[in-house]
Formats: C-alpha cells, sequence, structure tokens
C-alpha cells in the first residue's frame, strides 16, 4: 500500500477504529491539554445548565470548586437551593452567551451600568432583569435589591480576583438585547419577569467573530484582575429550549452550538493558558445510542455527566476515575446502571421559555414567542 498523510495516523484519527469499534463509554476525543487541575486549585464555575453539573463533580471529587456567595449559615440546603446559592461559585444564574459575562465582569467593577436595571414584580417586589430567577418572587424592597446587588457583585469580583481556573460552558448564541446600550438579558423580557417592547429590545443572534472578539476581551480583562488565571472553555450539550428565529428549533440548535464550537477553538487556539473540553462531542456523538439524554432529548442523564467527567478527571487532573461495567445481551441491568440512567434536576433559566409556550390544546398565538414575533 502506498504511504500517504494517514498511514502514520492513530487509531484516534479513523472512525472505525476510535468510534465504531471502540465501547461507548470507551469513547475518549481528547487529546491533549494546555494545563493541568489540583484538587487544591481555586476553581470557579459559571455558564448554562450544564455548568451546574460540572461543579457538582469537582466538589464529589473533593476539588475545590469556589463558592464566594454562600447561603447563611442558619439556612437549610433546600432553601439555598431554591434560592439559588451554591449551584455556582456566586449567585449569577445561568449566563448562556458570552456578553453576557463580559457584562457581569464589567458590571461588576462598575465599568458598565445598564440603562434598564430593575423591573417591577408582584406588589412591591422588584425583579435584577440579569437574573430573574435569582430569588423567588423578587426582592421585597428597593433597599434588599441594592444590598443584595452589591454583595452579589462583591462575591464576583472575590471569584475573579482568587481563582485558579475558570471553567464557563456556553449554551447559546441567541439573546435578546437593550437597545438602549446593548446590555444582554438571560432571558427574553416578558418570561420570569419584565414586559416585552419592541422599542427597547430587540433578538440579535451572535456570530462566532462577536463571541470570540467578547471573550478575548474577558480573558484579557480577567487577567488584569488576575494574571495567573487559566480558562477552560466548554459548550453545553443541551439544545435550545426555544429559538426566536424562523428556524426548525432542531436546525437553530445546530447552528448555534456549531458557532459556539468554532469560537471555542479559536479562543483555545490563539491564547494562552486557555483549554477547550470536548463535553459536547461526548454527550451528542453517536457512540452511545441515546443513552446520554432523556426521554424530553434534551435533559442529559447521569451516565452521559459521568462519562465527560471521567475524561476530565484523566486528562485535566491525572486521575482515573472507573467506568460503568455495560451489562451483557441478555442480563438484567443493575441497580447502578439504571441510576446512572436518571437525570440530575439542575436549575435551568431556558426553561422558562418552553413552560411560557402554547400548549398544543390551547389557542395558537398565546405564547409569549408568538406575541413576540408578532411584533418583530
Amino acid at each position: 500500500m502506498a504511504q500517504t498523510p494517514y498511514s502514520d495516523q492513530p487509531a484516534r484519527a479513523f472512525w472505525s477504529r476510535a468510534m465504531a469499534r471502540t465501547a461507548p463509554e470507551e469513547v475518549d476525543p481528547v487529546t491533549e491539554v494546555p494545563f493541568t487541575i489540583g484538587p487544591d486549585d481555586r476553581i470557579v464555575t459559571a455558564g448554562s445548565c450544564f455548568a451546574e453539573h460540572i461543579a457538582r463533580h469537582l466538589r464529589g471529587a473533593g476539588f475545590n470548586a469556589l463558592v464566594t456567595e454562600p447561603a447563611h449559615p442558619m439556612v437549610g440546603d433546600a432553601t439555598a437551593r431554591q434560592f439559588n446559592y451554591g449551584i455556582f461559585t456566586a449567585r449569577y444564574g445561568n449566563i448562556y452567551v458570552a456578553r453576557q459575562l463580559l457584562q457581569l465582569l464589567r458590571r461588576a467593577y462598575g465599568r458598565f451600568q445598564p440603562a434598564e436595571d430593575c423591573w417591577p414584580g408582584e406588589g412591591a417586589a422588584l425583579i435584577d432583569p440579569y437574573r430573574p430567577r435569582i430569588q423567588p418572587g423578587g426582592f421585597a424592597c428597593g433597599a434588599e435589591f441594592e444590598a443584595e446587588r452589591a454583595k452579589h457583585f462583591a462575591a464576583v469580583r472575590a471569584a475573579f480576583e482568587t481563582l485558579d481556573v475558570f471553567v464557563f460552558t456556553l449554551g447559546l448564541t441567541e439573546a435578546w438585547v437593550s437597545r438602549a446600550d446593548g446590555a444582554v438579558f438571560p432571558l427574553c423580557p416578558g418570561v420570569a419577569g419584565g414586559s416585552f417592547d419592541p422599542e427597547r429590545h430587540e433578538f440579535h443572534n451572535f456570530t462566532v467573530d462577536e463571541i470570540v472578539a467578547d471573550l478575548s476581551d474577558f480573558i484579557a480583562e480577567l487577567r488584569a484582575v488576575n494574571p495567573g488565571a487559566r480558562v477552560l472553555f466548554t459548550v453545553s450539550p443541551v439544545p435550545l429550549a426555544a429559538t426566536a428565529t424562523k428556524a426548525h428549533v432542531l436546525s437553530a440548535t445546530t447552528l448555534s452550538k456549531s458557532i459556539l464550537r468554532v469560537a471555542c477553538h479559536q479562543l483555545a487556539a490563539s491564547h494562552e493558558n486557555v483549554a477547550y473540553f470536548p463535553s459536547y462531542e461526548v454527550i451528542v456523538g453517536p457512540h452511545h445510542r441515546g443513552r446520554y439524554m432523556a426521554d424530553d432529548l434534551r435533559s442529559v442523564t447521569e451516565e452521559g455527566v459521568a462519562h465527560a467527567m471521567r475524561l476530565f478527571f484523566r486528562h485535566f487532573a491525572g486521575i482515573e476515575q472507573p467506568a460503568p461495567q455495560a451489562a451483557a445481551p441478555g442480563r438484567p441491568r443493575d441497580a447502578h446502571l439504571d441510576a446512572m440512567q436518571e437525570v440530575v434536576e439542575v436549575n435551568c433559566d431556558e426553561a422558562e421559555l418552553d413552560d411560557a409556550a402554547p400548549r398544543p390544546d390551547a389557542p395558537r398565538g398565546r405564547g409569549i414567542l408568538d406575541r413576540l414575533r408578532r411584533r418583530l
């Protein structure tokens, strides 16, 4: 056989060897990493709802998943979670798009003050437009609103200034922004607070170039306050709950995740101590034959999360965690494997979009996305 550039390629370069002939739980698309992470490194997590899984597994493995905005010691675990304490490093809720992250950093340091800064809730309650689901029922009054935001920004600054590793999971390219100053909302106004106004709010689908520019600015500004910061990007495998484009939600999801994946590639290739971890590929690849997604085709099973995190610990921490043993043909699954198929609940702001949509038996045009499209 003639010598070609493929002749000396390792098995991982060939689909038949790396995918088709490999047990699903052994598929490993990680080839090299630019840095490693130790159990004493202070790790800050942020991003989409999939980032919650990463934080949970880090803590479970004894790693220092930093929390700079904890609940009061007298508050029970269930109540703390209800009020979004301990889900991420600080109480910022889901951060779906790159510009939202960049603006959080700038707001925490007083370099950006959105014009639309507060929404009225029920009665005298107030809602934070940039974390609208963080406080069930909203904040009781203006004094509480301002005090809690000041405490939050202090926690964000503490996280950025003391972290060793920042793990950010990109979730979306679609966003709603303020026409006044470009402030990015995590949810469309009107879904979980506020009211949609086409004169004040507009839809924007971020491009690869915009995301790369925003995250490059974020890295530079993060390292201005923390020169040694290492950054790890992942892409959430969770599909869009809804799209505000004219595309089918499947096509919109494919476009969004493709843009995010390309942006991550460019960022890792052009910045020192910036890595990409392929949790997206592990979860959505065909090797698992449907085992890593729940019946809603959106929630990730614990088996899928565990596979991704096994690879994370293997390559970034040098720790081998055992893979679950698949049941032999004709033999019943054991309780451990059944548990691995379960879905671990995460607090996902974007799910509100689906909750706001009309049910199949409801009159058409009553969902919020239908109303928004008619006004755009």
